[in-house]
């Protein structure tokens, strides 16, 4: 009996199609309890935020063009984070995504110094001594732990919708498919349909015909990291990549 493939889940972002809204990245915050951070904190650094979107101008007024590029961790194929943590705490699943363990985690940073995409962020913040606004506790995803004091944290894929993903696949006696059965909440939330998820290893997907366009890249591929995270150049949309 030969044992199942796993997927290798990865992501295409169409910058063509992104307006820089933030959607992508309100969605990540709500979905994953990423605690907020008000101006005087931001001044100090003590931001957090699991995607984000940069934002470029180009050309001379009155010829100028806004380009921008959503920013989250590349969940790379050959990650430089794991190899340096001491702990253990930062980890590649079998599926390929890059978790972390949070009761290993001891705060030495190791792991955000060596991801050269900067998308690893310290928790500062003391939970026991947050207090949500009233109309907002009610917006705490359960199904997410609030993580402690003194730990790194960053996107994973939204994980916990893997596993209920894997939970439906055995009560139905299946495997996972690769794509369709689940999306992290960023995918979920792009209202210009910007952002595709799947098994890139599945020719059958969205993501595996995209990630073949002549228009796809991915950032500093140079380093050898292997980002499983990939971007369209802006550019007419390959549509045929859905048919």
């Amino acid at each position: 009996m030969t044992e199942e493939r796993r997927p290798r889940w990865g992501m295409v972002i169409d910058l063509d199609r992104c307006s820089g809204c933030q959607a992508c990245v309100v969605a990540c915050k709500q979905e994953n309890n990423v605690p907020f951070s008000d101006e005087e904190e931001a001044a100090g650094g003590r931001e957090i935020s699991w995607m984000r979107v940069m934002a470029a101008t180009e050309g001379d007024y009155p010829h100028v063009k806004t380009r921008f590029l959503p920013l989250l961790c590349q969940q790379c194929d050959q990650p430089p984070c794991t190899r340096v943590c001491p702990t253990r705490a930062t980890f590649q699943s079998p599926s390929g995504i890059v978790g972390q363990i949070y009761p290993r985690c001891i705060g030495c940073r190791y792991c955000a110094n060596a991801c050269p995409y900067q998308v690893k962020f310290f928790n500062w913040y003391n939970w026991s001594k947050f207090r949500w606004p009233e109309e907002m506790r009610s917006s705490l995803n359960p199904d997410v732990s609030l993580r402690p004091k003194g730990v790194i944290e960053k996107c994973t894929f939204c994980h916990h919708r893997l596993q209920k993903a894997r939970e439906q696949a055995a009560i139905e006696g299946r495997a996972v498919r690769g794509e369709g059965d689940f999306v992290p909440a960023c995918v979920e939330g792009c209202p210009a349909t910007a952002m595709f998820f799947g098994d890139l290893d599945d020719p059958d997907t969205t993501v595996h015909k995209l990630a073949a366009s002549s228009r796809a890249f991915r950032l500093l591929e140079e380093l050898g990291t292997e980002p499983k995270v990939i971007y369209l150049k802006e550019g007419e949309w390959n549509a045929q990549a859905q048919a």
